[in-house]
């Protein structure tokens, strides 16, 4: 029996082409993959971007852990490999979404720089990798979620920074400091990077 793969043919959709899209949008598709610690200020980060880039008139989507893993990646686990395979069906998603000239917020720990390249793989050209830092201190002292008060106490026994590695971004895109930045600086920061990137032009 020949593979799956031999029998899928991905749609090519003529009549409305990527260009087509983002002209109808006025915007260009783009993906800000926002990595950093638990409570780093990610997903808080990119719902307030969000909300800035609608007051402007961009249209949108935001892919955030908690959303994704309670419904798309339900099935999945946090061992290492479907934690990788949590990426890349992020990635894959998130590549569509930009490919139909949506602005897309991706905030996701994806800890390992090898998840974040499997990332970039995937969405090419569009991907742009966010470096939102902040030390563990400053993270645990935030615990927003109480995880890393049950990552100390063994109830979650491979959490990121405490008993699992965070590989920090070589070369990101952009970082901001969301340990020692305000919100408001750091949402800022990441609108003045994105706006030229999705002002729409024919070039």
């Amino acid at each position: 029996m020949a593979p799956v793969s031999d029998h899928i043919f991905p749609i090519s959709d003529r009549l409305k082409q990527r260009d087509a899209r983002e002209k109808l949008l006025n915007q260009h598709g783009i993906v800000l993959w926002m990595t950093g610690l638990s409570g780093s200020g990610k997903s808080t980060i990119a719902q307030h971007l969000e909300a800035k880039l609608y007051d402007a008139g961009f249209k949108t989507m935001v892919l955030d852990g908690d959303n994704v893993r309670a419904g798309l990646n339900a099935d999945l686990t946090f061992a290492a490999e479907d934690r990788k395979e949590n990426i890349r069906r992020i990635a894959e998603v998130a590549k569509l979404f930009a490919n139909n000239g949506l602005v897309t917020l991706c905030s996701f720990i994806s800890p390992t720089l090898a998840m974040r390249e499997q990332a970039a793989g995937i969405i090419g050209d569009d991907f742009n990798e966010i470096y939102v830092a902040a030390s563990l201190d400053v993270c645990e002292d935030r615990d927003v979620k109480g995880l890393y008060k049950k990552a100390r106490s063994g109830e979650i026994p491979t959490f990121t920074g405490v008993s699992a590695p965070y590989e920090e971004p070589q070369n990101p895109a952009l970082r901001v400091e969301s340990g020692k930045q305000s919100l408001d600086e750091c949402v800022d920061a990441l609108y003045n990077f994105i706006l030229p990137r999705i002002t729409y032009t024919d070039a």
